[in-house]
């Protein structure tokens, strides 16, 4: 069991590094690679998921993210699009069987359907009364 615990927390590290190498580089994501170390972080150290879940530049799209599912609407075009751009420069330069084109195409339809389905902001009055709570 010690194995898979070191193996989680090595895979949470390796997401962190990458979401925040993500949050320089323009078509590198970030949010995603959070929420898997975030996830891996749960897995393995109680410690590391829960400073990254209250990390200042980090947690608050986090914590939205676990207790609504918000995606922000900026974040879906930008998926959706570099989802679209890489289909299309695969249909352009990679030779593949017709069947590979179309079973690339419904799991990216796949996914930003799943993207486009989460709300983009927090319900209304949420975020007011789950602070108000946290103060009393």
């Amino acid at each position: 069991m010690a194995v898979v615990r070191v193996l989680y927390f090595s895979l949470g590290w390796l997401f962190f590094i990458v979401g925040f190498i993500g949050a320089f580089v323009p078509v590198l994501p970030t949010t995603i690679f959070m929420i898997l170390a975030l996830w891996m972080f749960s897995k393995s150290s109680t410690r590391f998921h829960d400073w990254l879940f209250h990390h200042r530049i980090f947690g608050p799209s986090l914590q939205r993210w676990v207790a609504y599912r918000v995606i922000p609407m900026c974040a879906k075009i930008l998926a959706v699009l570099m989802m679209l751009g890489s289909f299309i420069y695969v249909i352009i330069f990679i030779v593949l069987p017709v069947w590979v084109y179309v079973a690339i195409g419904l799991g990216m339809s796949a996914v930003a359907l799943y993207i486009l389905s989460k709300p983009s902001r927090v319900p209304y009055g949420s975020e007011e009364i789950r602070a108000n709570r946290a103060n009393s």
